[in-house]
């Protein structure tokens, strides 16, 4: 399943531990499940659950105990459905008040889960005001560290979430605790963040994937900057985050209801077409090429094969109807987990198959031209070739990609602002492109659903300049 997929087993660590990682890449975030043997602690762990016990599962441990590093603002988090089911300790800071039954943590505490695995909470603010960092130890010391969004791999958790007011005091706060943190521990000491790897609580975009104290003493900003700069740097390279992370912390806060992933109702062919003139969100599951070759009038392209979930719960009015159409049941049940992890739930229907088949009739199916960026060159110098001219060239890419670089003339809209801004685009076939060919396509799909013509530059940005596409001054 995508965003599921990886489970890894680390190899033993000192003391035969290890560590394994329950990944969930649509949304860049790691779970993690740190046993001895016999008995297991789990840091972080995603709504789904089942992925966490099945991992305890195979390696014959049982779960004791269930550690949040802070309140997520990216995911629902399933640590308390997962004590609850398991019968584990729940571990939250102390100072977050949660109203559910839990252990309160507070700096310095000691969770001793057997004798040879203990776990050592170390406060950590910056991330959040009230972050916990859990240092694992074995039974001759420290063998690595649980960073949730703390120290991450090249860099840090973004400060802004809790408000731009505290975005500066918390970075301040994140300075000083990956400081507290390489401090406490050996060079050799492993690191494993919980946001980092796509996620969008990354305060710039991770190097690697694996490291231990001894590489971030080197090539963490954190760790390599003085306190000022760090802030400066940090400060002035945060972008606009998903719209949504506003009600995953009140969600977890409160303690997530139990998941119900139970198939949604079908929706017939006349109520797709109903759905569809009302201009609700019909999501086009399948791959962009498929979306392109042949799709439902109307229709919304957020393809498995890309952040479905990001994008999806960025672009939504909170609480919007949602309609899933998949080749496949699988495809569907795929995405009603993905959608299940930002507390979308309440699913308005769902329907399988090809377009034809679900189109009321054949008037009510699409097809979207594509291109790339050596046909957009084309078209600037007057060389067209069965391609329509390029009326507009829209960049859905985010603040900080276009001020990098750009297309010369380019309008400029990100993905996540594009439904709310579509009269500020001016007449013509928009070429819409994005930076490898996702976000373009989806772009494609708001325009034709408001009845503009356009084509998807379905290509790297990398290209454009090789192609010879007219760039902007940088």
């Amino acid at each position: 399943m995508t965003g599921t997929a990886t489970t890894q087993a680390a190899g033993s660590l000192a003391g035969g531990l290890v560590v394994s990682t329950v990944a969930t890449s649509s949304l860049g975030d790691r779970s993690y499940l740190a046993a001895d043997g016999a008995v297991a602690v789990v840091i972080d762990p995603q709504r789904d659950v089942d992925r966490v016990i099945a991992e305890a599962g195979r390696l014959g441990v049982r779960i004791t105990a269930v550690l949040e590093t802070h309140v997520h603002n990216d995911y629902v988090s399933g640590g308390l459905e997962l004590a609850r089911l398991t019968g584990a300790e729940y571990g939250v800071a102390e100072a977050d008040r949660a109203p559910f039954a839990h252990r309160p943590l507070r700096d310095g505490d000691v969770i001793e889960l057997s004798g040879r695995m203990r776990v050592r909470v170390v406060a950590t603010p910056g991330h959040t005001f009230h972050h916990m960092s859990y240092v694992l130890e074995g039974e001759a010391g420290p063998v690595g560290v649980f960073t949730g969004g703390s120290l991450l791999l090249g860099t840090t958790g973004r400060t802004d979430l809790l408000g731009p007011e505290h975005s500066r005091d918390l970075a301040r706060h994140q300075h000083a605790s990956a400081r507290k943190l390489v401090q406490a521990l050996p060079e050799g000491a492993h690191i494993w963040p919980t946001h980092g790897f796509g996620s969008f609580c990354s305060a710039t975009p991770p190097s690697g994937d694996a490291a231990d104290i001894g590489e971030q003493l080197r090539v963490n900003p954190a760790l390599t900057l003085a306190e000022d700069e760090f802030v400066e740097q940090t400060l002035s390279g945060l972008d606009a985050y998903p719209a949504y992370y506003a009600h995953m912390g009140v969600q977890n806060a409160r303690g997530p209801e139990p998941l119900d992933l139970r198939p949604p109702a079908t929706a017939s062919r006349e109520e797709l077409a109903r759905r569809l003139a009302a201009g609700e969100w019909v999501i086009d599951l399948r791959s962009r090429k498929a979306y392109a070759a042949s799709h439902l009038a109307g229709i919304v392209s957020l393809g498995l094969d890309g952040p479905m979930v990001t994008w999806l719960g960025w672009m939504i009015d909170w609480g919007a109807p949602v309609t899933l159409v998949g080749e496949t049941s699988e495809q569907v049940a795929e995405a009603q987990r993905e959608l299940a992890r930002i507390g979308i739930d309440a699913l308005a229907g769902a329907a399988t198959g090809q377009p034809a088949e679900l189109a009321t009739g054949q008037s009510r199916t699409r097809d979207t031209p594509t291109a790339t960026f050596e046909d957009l060159a084309a078209v600037q110098h007057g060389r067209v070739d069965g391609l329509p001219e390029a009326g507009v060239v829209l960049d859905v890419r985010t603040h900080n990609e276009f001020r990098a670089a750009h297309v010369d003339g380019a309008v400029h809209i990100p993905l996540y602002e594009l439904k709310a801004r579509l009269a500020e685009i001016p007449d013509g076939t928009v070429w819409v492109h994005c930076g490898s060919g996702y976000r373009a396509t989806a772009g494609a799909s708001l325009l034709e659903q408001a009845g503009r013509a356009a084509v998807i530059v379905d290509d790297d940005f990398g290209a454009a300049e090789r192609a010879g596409v007219s760039m902007a001054e940088i």
